[in-house]
């Protein structure tokens, strides 16, 4: 018999498709989803999904393989849409097997999405509209997302304008019954996990909670940073010339956040002196976000790499193990709805 009847009663239809014992996905966070993270939180019963972000194939093959050596659990591959490799990346699932692909980061290039079921694998997407998600969801020909994740502005890293509970009230009613999904974005406490279940989300994906897990590689001082923030530290990235689209970034605001300002500047200079086409320029940005990430996480350079946290950072105050932390979201659930 389940040791959390209630949850797991809502969780049902997520817990079959992730195959994990609890519907709880880690957020795919650069640098820190790795091998030893994510097989530390399928280990614990949740569903952990490896980081792809800007790794070569080769790199991705090793990281699967040595995760894979650390769990018999299901996890998963988040893989970016704008990644120039993403075929090959995708082969790379194939080869070992991936159960699950999370296509990140835009709409997934024509062909993706079914060169990843072609190996049996199931496609997790993103929307930031109701429209969009409908269409992605559409399963014409088998060629549509399996399962949506809906990610509110609270949440670190890249960003969408509207709040999760907003998002939810908005995509939960018109979507939940025939499709699977999943709500994401400041979510700290299973009270709120809770609450999303009853809604009719089939789980929830979580990042910054699991960020500072005591499996995490991230630096003692990326941590420790973590554990002096508050909600209002996580500040969003500001877009500094409207010809160049930046997808805002939410991070603890520092050094870095005015760098990323700068940068901004610089290559909008450079698409108008015609250096550089638009792809390149955001290309450019995301690689100046992943190298600002990697000296915060890797390097414990807190003043001028990049911070990403959600807001729910201000109920972070502990290194805990991963085990302890999926432990707890699923009695505050349960305790939760119990009270219902």
């Amino acid at each position: 018999m389940s040791e959390f009847p209630k949850t797991h009663a809502l969780m049902q239809r997520g817990t079959d498709f992730l195959g994990s014992d609890h519907a709880i996905l880690c957020g795919a966070m650069s640098w820190v989803s790795e091998r030893t993270l994510v097989s530390a939180i399928s280990n614990a019963g949740g569903f952990g999904v490896i980081a792809c972000g800007a790794m070569t194939p080769d790199l991705l093959d090793t990281e699967i393989a040595q995760a894979k050596a650390l769990t018999s659990k299901p996890f998963g591959v988040n893989l970016i849409t704008m990644h120039p490799q993403l075929f090959d990346l995708i082969d790379v699932c194939a080869k070992h097997g991936v159960t699950h692909v999370v296509l990140a980061g835009g709409i997934p290039p024509k062909g993706s999405v079914d060169a990843i079921k072609a190996f049996g694998a199931k496609v997790i997407v993103f929307a930031p509209t109701l429209a969009l998600a409908k269409k992605l969801l559409r399963q014409d020909r088998g060629a549509g997302g399996d399962a949506l994740v809906i990610e509110g502005m609270e949440a670190g890293g890249h960003i969408g304008p509207v709040s999760t509970s907003v998002l939810a009230q908005e995509f939960l009613p018109e979507l939940s019954e025939e499709h699977l999904v999943f709500v994401a974005g400041g979510i700290g406490r299973g009270q709120a996990i809770a609450s999303y279940l009853e809604m009719g989300a089939v789980g929830v994906q979580l990042g910054t909670r699991f960020a500072c897990a005591k499996e995490s590689i991230a630096h003692p001082d990326f941590k420790k940073a973590f554990f002096r923030a508050n909600a209002r530290d996580a500040i969003t990235s500001v877009q500094v010339d409207a010809r160049l689209p930046v997808i805002p970034v939410r991070a603890l605001k520092n050094k870095g956040t005015e760098e990323f300002t700068a940068k901004q500047i610089e290559v909008a200079k450079r698409l108008d002196a015609g250096e550089i086409e638009m792809g390149e320029a955001q290309l450019q940005i995301e690689h100046f976000w992943a190298g600002a990430l990697r000296r915060a996480v890797i390097d414990g350079d807190v003043e001028s790499g990049s911070i990403m946290a959600g807001q729910s950072v201000g109920m972070l105050k502990e290194e805990e193990p991963a085990a302890d932390i999926m432990q707890k979201l699923m009695v505050q659930s349960e305790e939760a709805l119990s009270r219902r």
